[in-house]
């Protein structure tokens, strides 16, 4: 769940970071903010714009020299789109997909710790709740067995006056039958 949440806020200030610029509505200074567009590339855009608005990014692509496939892939990671869409060429699906990738990368590590620590607490937790149970269930066999004995003590004197007397009575009857003879 921590790295859902880890995930999402990641990608939202990615979004929020890469505010998207129209290549077609760009100043200068937007273009210029673009990583990889220095003031060169930025007064080739504009001038090739004056002619016509770029179509798409084929278009902007051959338009615009000195901009192949892999910097449209770059710039459209950045936030520049074309008409309101991101590039879609064959390097640019790994472009953009990287870029989140290396910064959930870096986080992850922390966030794996920190699973792997509350694991280990939970471990711990677990761990130490059964040896508690373990010693009451120790604590409960002992006082029974010391129950037990007591009941088992507390019946042997009470047979004991029992086994007493019967052999108290069949005296008498042993000395009557001596004096018979």
């Amino acid at each position: 769940m921590l790295k859902k949440i880890l995930a999402l806020a990641v990608m939202l200030y990615a979004t929020l970071s890469f505010a998207a610029v129209d290549v077609n509505k760009a100043t200068a200074a937007e273009l210029d903010g673009i990583k990889g567009i220095g003031p060169g590339i930025s007064t080739k855009i504009i001038d090739e714009r004056k002619k016509g608005n770029f179509k798409d990014w084929n278009d902007f692509v051959e338009r615009v020299k000195g901009v192949g496939d892999g910097n449209a892939a770059k710039f459209s990671a950045e936030g520049m789109t074309v008409n309101g869409s991101g590039f879609k060429g064959a390097a640019a699906a790994p472009a953009p997909a990287a870029a989140p990738a290396a910064k959930e990368e870096k986080k992850d590590p922390k966030a794996e710790a920190k699973m792997k620590a509350d694991e280990a607490k939970k471990a711990k937790a677990e761990e130490k709740a059964k040896k508690a149970e373990e010693a009451k269930a120790k604590k409960d066999a002992a006082k029974q067995a010391k129950e037990d004995a007591k009941k088992a003590k507390a019946a042997a004197p009470a047979a004991a006056p029992a086994a007493a007397a019967a052999p108290a009575a069949s005296a008498p009857k042993a000395a009557a039958s001596s004096t018979k003879k």
